[in-house]
Order: C-alpha cells, then sequence, then structure tokens
C-alpha cells in the first residue's frame, strides 16, 4: 500500500487527508500548536494513523510523499516577528529601500484607508538603516561591468553586519538581474568569512527590473528563510525517525509542491502556501464534477479565503503586496481577510458591529473554548444560535461552553448595543455574512466576471455554515459543500492532489518587434533552469509540462500584462501572436479602446513554469447509493438554531452526515452534522447529496435544474 498526505497547518488548527492506491480517503483535524507548528503536525498524523487501525510508523513508512501548507512564513512577515538581517547593495542606492519608490504609501491599503491622504506614511521600513549597507560595484543595464567590485571593502561591511548580530544577509545589487557575477562573489565573501550565515541574492530570488520590489522580496525571502529553513529541518528529522519513507515536499504560492530542502533557498515562494491548497483541491473536484468556473472559498479559523478557477485554469498573478511592500512571487490569485470561525467581533467608538481582522486563534481561542479567551467570535456567535451542536467541535473532542460564548458576546457586543445575547448573536452572523458577501463582489464582479456564471465551492470548518448566505450575497445559485472523507480539511486535500511546480524567470526588457533568436535563448536558458531543479526534486514523474509566458506592456506604461507562448523553438509569428494576445488581454482588464499600439509594446520579463505531474494523487471514493431522496433515517434529532433575522429561532432538523447517502435530498432549513464542520440549509433552499457524498445547494424552486451555465 502506497499513501499520499496533505498536510494544512493553519492558524487554528491543522487539518490532514490521506489517500491510497485503492482510492480510500480519511481526513484528520488537530488544533495548531503555536509556536512550534510542528507538534501539530506530528498530532494530525497520529489521527490519520488511529483512523488506519495501523502505528504511524507503519503508515509513514509506506508513504509516497506529504505534501505541506505552512503559514509560518506569512504570520512572521504580516506581524513582523523576524529576525534582524541585512542588506547590501549597489553604492548610492541604499535608500531605495527606504524612499520605498513612493508606492510605500499606499500599496495594501484600501480605498477608505487612501482617502485619508494625511494619515498616509511609510513608518514599515523592512530593517534599521544600521543593517542596510553600500558597497562599491556597478553594472551597466546591459550586464557589463562599469566598476569592479570592491571586495576589501565588501568584507569590512560583511563584519559589521555579523558583529552586529545579523545571521542572515540580502544582497540586490543594480542590474543583478543581467549579471549576477558581482552578487555571487559576494555570497562566497560571506561564507569565507563565516560559512553558516544564510545569504539570499536577488538575482536567484527575484531575477525581474524595478529596483524597490527586487529589493524588497530578497529582504523577506531572507527574513524567513533560516527560520523556515530551520523549521523544515526539524520536522523533515521528527518525520525520518518517525520512518516516513518519501519525501517531504512544501506547496508554494504558484499552487506547486517543491522539495523540503529546496524550500528555504526561494523561501518567499512559500509566502502563499496554505492559500492555494484550496484552489487546487477546487480545480482537481471541479474536473471530476464538471465544473470549469469555480468561486473557490475557504473559511477557516482566521481567515476567509477566496481564489477563483476560470475555464478550468486557476487566476494568477506575478506580484503579491505584504505589509505595503511589493513581493515579486508568481502565485495564485487569492484574497484573504480576517473573518474566520475565530474572527473578534467588536463594537468601534460610533457604536458600530465589526467583525475582524483580529482574531482569537488556536490560543486562547473563541470564549467557547473555555481557555481563558474572553472576546465573542462567530464561533461563540454560531454556538448561541444553535448553529453548532451544544456537545462541541470534532465530533465532540472539542467541547465547547455555551455560558462563556453568551457572557463575552453579552459584555462585548448586546449591553453595548443594547441587544439581548441571541440578537447580537444573529447580529454578528448577518455582518459576517455581508463582510465576505463584499470580498466576493469584489474578487469576482470587479474582475469583471458575471458570478451567474459560476458555481461556489465552500470548505474549511466554518465555510459550510455561511456558505449559503454569502453566496446569496453574490447572486450564486449553485453551492458545493465537498464532504465526503475530506470535509473541512479540504485544503489539505488540494495539497495531496498537487504536482511539482518550479518557476523561473528574467527580465530583459526590449521593444516589438522582439529579435526571436535572443527571445528563444531567454527561454531555453529559463527551461534549463526549471528541468535542472525538477531533476532535484528525488521523485519520477509520470510527464513534465513545460509552459512559457512574457509579461509585456505598452511603453510609458507600468501595467504589465502576462501572455502565454507557443512551445518549441520561436520565430516571429509566435512572437506577433503573443503581442495581440496581450492586446486583447489588456483590453479586457482595462476596457475596450484602452491600448495605444501606436505608443509600442514592450516585452518585459521572460518566464517559464514547469509542472511535473506526479503518478499518484488523490481519488475521492463513491458514496453508497439511497434507496430514494428521503433522508428522515439520517435525521438524528431537532433543536432551535437561528439562520435568518426575519425568522428568529425555529425547530430545525438535525442529520448526521455519516448516515446520508447519495441522492438523499434535505429541504432547509436543516443541519448536517460532520465531524469536522457544521453545514446550514438554509430555508428555501434543498441540499442534495451527490456521489461522492458532496452536498450542493441550490434554491428549492430549482433544485432539480442543472448548473449555470458555462459552470
Amino acid at each position: 500500500m502506497a499513501y499520499v498526505i496533505g498536510v494544512d497547518v493553519g492558524g487554528t488548527f491543522t487539518d490532514a487527508v490521506l489517500d491510497d492506491e485503492s482510492g480510500s480517503v480519511v481526513a484528520a483535524k488537530a488544533p495548531s500548536t503555536p509556536p512550534d507548528y510542528s507538534r501539530g503536525v506530528l498530532d494530525v498524523l497520529e489521527l490519520l494513523a488511529e483512523q488506519l487501525g495501523r502505528p504511524v510508523e507503519e503508515m509513514l513508512a509506506e508513504t509516497h510523499h506529504i505534501a505541506h501548507g505552512t503559514t509560518s512564513s506569512l504570520n512572521a512577515l504580516v506581524t513582523r516577528q523576524v529576525p534582524d538581517v541585512g542588506f547590501l547593495t549597489t553604492q548610492g542606492h541604499r535608500d531605495s529601500i527606504f524612499i520605498m519608490n513612493v508606492e510605500g504609501r499606499y500599496l495594501g491599503r484600501s480605498p477608505h484607508e487612501l482617502q485619508h491622504v494625511l494619515e498616509q506614511d511609510k513608518q514599515h521600513h523592512l530593517l534599521p538603516k544600521r543593517h542596510a549597507l553600500e558597497v562599491v560595484e556597478r553594472l551597466d543595464r546591459d550586464g557589463e561591468v562599469v566598476v569592479a567590485l570592491d571586495e576589501d571593502g565588501a568584507r569590512e561591511r560583511i563584519r559589521t553586519l555579523l558583529a552586529d548580530g545579523v545571521r542572515a544577509i540580502a544582497v540586490s545589487l543594480l542590474w543583478s538581474f543581467r549579471n549576477p557575477v558581482h552578487e555571487r562573489r559576494i555570497r562566497e565573501l560571506v561564507h569565507e568569512i563565516d560559512p553558516d550565515v544564510y545569504v539570499a541574492l536577488s538575482s536567484e530570488v527575484s531575477p525581474r527590473i524595478r529596483e524597490f520590489a527586487r529589493n524588497s522580496t530578497t529582504i523577506m525571502s531572507t527574513q524567513v528563510g533560516p527560520g523556515l529553513r530551520d523549521y523544515l529541518t526539524s520536522l523533515e528529522s521528527a518525520l525520518r525517525e518517525r520512518g516516513l519513507a518519501g519525501p517531504l515536499l512544501v506547496m508554494q504560492s504558484n499552487g506547486g509542491a517543491v522539495a523540503a530542502a529546496e524550500a528555504p533557498a526561494q523561501a518567499i515562494s512559500t509566502v502563499g502556501s496554505v492559500l492555494t491548497g484550496g484552489v487546487v483541491g477546487s480545480m482537481a473536484l471541479g474536473r471530476k464534477l464538471g465544473h470549469r468556473n469555480i468561486i473557490s472559498t475557504d473559511v477557516g479559523g482566521t481567515t476567509f479565503l477566496v481564489g477563483l478557477v476560470v475555464d478550468g485554469r486557476p487566476e494568477r498573478e506575478t506580484t503579491t503586496v505584504i505589509n505595503h511592500h511589493p513581493i515579486n512571487v508568481p502565485t495564485l490569485r487569492v484574497h484573504a481577510i480576517g473573518s474566520g470561525g475565530g474572527a473578534i467581533a467588536w463594537v468601534d467608538a460610533g457604536g458600530n458591529l465589526r467583525i475582524g481582522p483580529e482574531s482569537a486563534g488556536a490560543v486562547p481561542g473563541p470564549a467557547s473554548y473555555d481557555q481563558g479567551g474572553t472576546e465573542p467570535t462567530n464561533t461563540d456567535a454560531n454556538l448561541v444560535l444553535g448553529i453548532l451542536p451544544a456537545r462541541g467541535l470534532l465530533g465532540g473532542r472539542k467541547a465547547l461552553s455555551l455560558e462563556r460564548a453568551r457572557e463575552a458576546i453579552r459584555v462585548r457586543v448586546a449591553e453595548p448595543l443594547g441587544l439581548s445575547v441571541e440578537d447580537a448573536a444573529a447580529a454578528i452572523h448577518a455582518a459576517q455574512n455581508a463582510q465576505t458577501g463584499d470580498l466576493l463582489r469584489k474578487t469576482v464582479v470587479e474582475a469583471g466576471y458575471d458570478p451567474r456564471t459560476f458555481v461556489l465551492y465552500a470548505f474549511g470548518g466554518s465555510g459550510p455554515a455561511f456558505c449559503a448566505a454569502y453566496a446569496a450575497h453574490l447572486g450564486v445559485e449553485e453551492v458545493v459543500v465537498p464532504l465526503g472523507a475530506v470535509a473541512s480539511a479540504f485544503s489539505a486535500y488540494g495539497l495531496a492532489a498537487s504536482d511539482i511546480e518550479l518557476a523561473s524567470e528574467l527580465s530583459d526588457p526590449a521593444q516589438l518587434p522582439v529579435d526571436a533568436v535572443r527571445a528563444e535563448k531567454n527561454f531555453a536558458q529559463l527551461e534549463d533552469q526549471v528541468r535542472q531543479g525538477l531533476d532535484r526534486q528525488g521523485l519520477t514523474f509520470e510527464s513534465v509540462e513545460i509552459h512559457r509566458e512574457i509579461d509585456m506592456r505598452y511603453a510609458m506604461q507600468l501595467a504589465e500584462v502576462t501572455v502565454p507562448v507557443t512551445g518549441g523553438p520561436l520565430d516571429q509569428a509566435a512572437l506577433d501572436g503573443a503581442a495581440t494576445h496581450f492586446e486583447t488581454r489588456y483590453a479586457e482588464l482595462f476596457g475596450p479602446g484602452s491600448g495605444f499600439r501606436e505608443a509600442g509594446v514592450q516585452a518585459i520579463t521572460y518566464r517559464v513554469r514547469g509542472r511535473g505531474v506526479l503518478p499518484f494523487s488523490p481519488e475521492l471514493p463513491a458514496l453508497p447509493t439511497a434507496d430514494g431522496p428521503d433522508p428522515g433515517a439520517a435525521e438524528t434529532g431537532r433543536r432551535p438554531v437561528h439562520l435568518d433575522i426575519t425568522r428568529g429561532f425555529e425547530d430545525t432538523p438535525v442529520y448526521d452526515y455519516a448516515a446520508l447517502r447519495a441522492g438523499h435530498v434535505l429541504t432547509g432549513p436543516a443541519i448536517v452534522e460532520v465531524p469536522t464542520t457544521t453545514v446550514v440549509v438554509p430555508a428555501g433552499r434543498t441540499g442534495t447529496v451527490d456521489e461522492l457524498g458532496n452536498l450542493t445547494l441550490r434554491p428549492a424552486a430549482s433544485s432539480d435544474a442543472a448548473s449555470p451555465e458555462g459552470a
């Protein structure tokens, strides 16, 4: 027997999914264990082994690979809980990281914040000025050496940083993406002085044009690289001691995994690893269900995440923003807000009810966890409203205190607003649905898509409890709650379903028409890097897919658009086709007639993405078929549940998911209890169990209708 395991380490819970060659799938959930998240990983693997009825050592000995998604890099950067690092750059250019190309005043800020111009500042520097030093060297824009590297001066700067306690150094020199010779020599000098110092080079981490973004990307990668290295080394060592036979893979922001030994060198690529697991899982399930346009929504304990799959492919972007700094890392486009089950409800100075972004996390957790938390959360509101079972979460293994939940809501929300505890809980639930609905509109409608042509997938520990309401806010009629064996561990299923994916890129700005020989040389160099990287993963691939693309823009503009380029030897016709594709996509993004070809089109950055397709990925098992649509045999009782502020508490049937079968149809209002989540079927909707155990919610009048056109 061979297993594939996906592990999703969230801020509140750690999820895992295991699949074997016979098509059996089991899932488990355990509390996350900050600051040492590896303990939670080992805990959830023990739970998987228990379900198999085998010692964890035997399970790991037969594991093909573990795909691991971690929030450690992202959390460290967002909270600025990172060690001191050094920064070396070309003489005269140190202050670029502090000037921030003006962008530092507005990147990452909401439209509401940007309205208050005088409140904008740049007091979010990545490092103190004493740790940003200059070296004498200079390349021109073609990569030719104009001033040789002053090695004695570089040694002096390195020793200055090390004497101040710095153990990691970022090196980003002017035009180094055209010629990395000086950056590589500086790394050699660092390791001559101290071979244990972590060094990151911009020519390897982010070989793109634009100084500020390249600098910030390299510095942030340096800030999280040593911690990621230590965490993965410790985790992999613990797994090997327990008998893990296959490799430990780490999910990247681009939707593919990479070997744990390779990840720290490109640490910034793991920043969105957990965020992308759900999108990858949605694509995998969408192929089985025939859905090509999917809104992927993941509501965990801390965050609400939204990603899009359009025509069977995930939406991608080449840059993201963290703490007001642009980060050059290819990633799946995922929008996130702090609005998960643990998001704290509070009343602002104006008497308005707010949800998040602060979260109770795993420790102390929501007030109902009875672990010392006193702030009310979405989870506490759902318990008061009867949505969550009084016996607790995880099939009763995680006890909940209704008394603590009511007290937190009374003190923090009900009394300040002059409401009863029940009405305050209902207001929290309604505010959560409105807030998540707003993010969905921003993600889908503002991107130019019609939500009526999409199916919405809802997962995570909290997603199934809210999905019908936030889908209604957006106007989506069909909602799929992936249940079966994966339930709220669906992001972990996505990790287990992921392949190996690597990307290499290089900026080589030029006005079109670009010499086809020059373009082919760039792609050949990048493809060679990607193939060598795939060879280092220590895995046998069923196939290898290579994708080429170029970031293009109109001259005198900064807005770049990524377009695909055909494989094989390039000719001028292929490059002309890419330029035509650019103009079409530009018009789709910015409006018909917004382009201006007379200004000229420029090719800026070349990129190659390589995907190593693994021979073994999860197959969801089929569910037994029901004798008829009546789910009565699965009903375990009834309880008062508040699902609609206009209807109040209603006596609501509660169903045990384990007793439901394919073909059962539930009529709302109804509650479905799954060991790792709770599904709400509101009044006016039906829930139909499909052959894989998923629950599909539709308006009652169209319960038998087909999926929306284009889904």
